[in-house]
């Protein structure tokens, strides 16, 4: 926490993404050519990039081929083998792309309908330029590189979206401003304060559509400070502070802070906390998530702030996370249950006025749970979304919750690996975190068949992982991304539960 106190950015890993998006479009930036190295050195052995299983590859690839191909068009290599080398990592991804699957479920990551299809388009725009005639692995070969957009997506959602907001482009859309920008006039949006809608990626589209370089400085200001930050790369938002800080106070809460952690959380979310409502990020809409955080965080650490702007995205059934939501979230509805919980055991004449929504929340999150666990757009594994969904339940007893639970302890009790671990692709000592802390949650699965060995062999099993590095990344933005302080957070505060517990049936 101390650490945390000390970055006004946020730990987290760099994107391949965002970061191939201004190789192309910020080319002067400083450090272009060290970026474009570790694109290079980013590609995978099949020849794609990112993480994760292959639909989650699709736009970190396109993104990385088409940011090459710039830089070829561009002239950038000095040299024939440097061209090639370019020319024979652009056509491997051409290749590669044709492997990925051919139809979905494609995952659902911010904005990805529109942002596909645009890198489509800007691929074969550029695979038509003259300069790729020459090269041996792009020129004779080009055509039957050409890539497509894949099934289940629509070929010109990108240039239907700035056609409709062609004069006032929503803020919810700034965070991927890249997808729309070629078809959109440069004064569509005003210049940023800061990072527009906290992304590189779209930071450096907004600089890319300026011809005043006067209204470039404060733009060109932040990308470039937030190079310096991670290394001269980007990642996938900048800066995340305020999730970062939410998340993690919330985590290592649970099995309790020390005095002095507790006067840093509530320093934290009386800071953070807007009676207009929370942004996850400087650029971005307030959300129901972050305003939850901060509620519950500001209540575990003994002050109450007031649940009031919550009310803004109530939706007669459920929360929605912002407004304007497409696509509902289970984990931002348990988020505001635990939060006004945790605010009524701190001022229960509230309760009148709160408990008819909670009671809404629990039956909704009730009807979202499918084979016992619960799934959700902001994480790939159905872990997270599981553990938050069992705890808002259980801080708020209602028809059916009870089952629910058990089902999700029956899931997470059949899903462990022969390691110890739990992990949809694969065990991770971040889900396994949060099925430990799902088998700890419930008193009464205390004594269930299997529980008491399971929680052993997954202390065991961090123990074994200790701090080991990189993360994998299992967190949705515009691909997948890994958040390694509050990570971290969850993992810690999962071995000190399990500490606690096993010294506690050992007495």
């Amino acid at each position: 926490m101390a650490d945390i106190d000390a970055d006004p950015w946020g730990s987290v890993d760099a994107s391949v993404y965002e970061t191939a998006r201004v190789v192309s479009l910020a080319p002067d930036l400083d450090g272009h050519t060290a970026r474009l190295g570790w694109l290079l050195d980013q590609q995978s052995p099949d020849s794609t990039w990112g993480e994760g299983p292959a639909p989650y590859r699709l736009l970190p690839t396109l993104s990385a081929v088409e940011a090459l191909l710039v830089a070829i068009a561009r002239k950038e290599a000095a040299t024939i083998p440097a061209r090639n080398r370019l020319a024979a990592a652009a056509a491997g991804g051409l290749a590669a792309l044709r492997t990925l699957p051919a139809e979905g479920p494609w995952p659902d990551t911010a904005a990805i309908e529109v942002l596909v299809p645009s890198l489509v388009a800007r691929i074969n725009h550029l695979l038509d330029r003259p300069v790729m005639g020459g090269l041996p692995h792009l020129g004779a070969h080009s055509r039957g590189a050409r890539p497509s957009v894949p099934p289940g997506f629509r070929s010109a959602r990108h240039e239907e979206i700035a056609q409709r907001y062609r004069i006032d482009l929503p803020v919810k859309l700034h965070h991927t401003f890249e997808g729309v920008a070629w078809h959109l006039p440069g004064d569509a949006v005003p210049a940023p304060d800061g990072l527009l809608g906290s992304s590189p990626a779209a930071t450096a589209a907004w600089l890319a559509s300026q011809t005043d370089p006067a209204q470039c400085e404060q733009a060109r200001a932040a990308l470039s400070a937030t190079a310096r930050r991670y290394d001269g790369l980007l990642p996938e938002a900048a800066p995340i502070r305020t999730v970062e800080r939410l998340w993690t106070a919330a985590a290592l809460a649970r099995p309790g802070l020390p005095p002095a952690g507790r006067a840093t959380a509530k320093a934290w979310a009386h800071d953070i906390y807007d009676p207009a409502g929370v942004r996850g990020a400087p650029g971005l809409l307030p959300d129901v998530d972050d305003t939850a955080m901060a509620v519950q965080v500001a209540a575990v650490t003994g002050a109450a702030c007031d649940p009031a702007p919550l009310a803004a995205f109530w939706a007669s059934t459920h929360y929605r996370c912002y407004i304007g939501e497409d696509t509902g979230s289970v984990t931002a509805n348990a988020h505001a249950i635990q939060a006004l919980a945790a605010h009524l055991r701190l001022r229960p004449d509230a309760r009148p006025v709160h408990h008819p929504r909670m009671d809404l929340v629990s039956n909704w999150l009730v009807g979202q749970q499918t084979d016992g666990v619960w799934t959700d757009k902001w994480h790939a594994s159905p872990y997270y979304a599981t553990e938050r969904c069992v705890r808002a339940l259980l801080d708020h007893d209602g028809p059916g919750t009870r089952h629910a639970v058990q089902k999700a302890v029956d899931r997470v009790l059949g899903g462990q690996h022969a390691d110890g671990t739990w992990g949809i692709w694969g065990g991770t000592a971040e889900e396994t975190a949060y099925a430990v802390k799902i088998l700890l949650a419930d008193p009464a699965t205390f004594g269930r068949p299997g529980r008491d060995s399971a929680l052993r062999h997954a202390a065991q099993a961090l123990d074994e992982w200790g701090t080991r590095s990189p993360l994998p990344a299992l967190w949705h933005d515009k691909t997948l991304y890994a958040p390694t302080a509050m990570i971290r957070a969850e993992v810690l505060a999962a071995r000190e539960l399990l500490t606690q517990h096993l010294e506690g049936a050992a007495l």
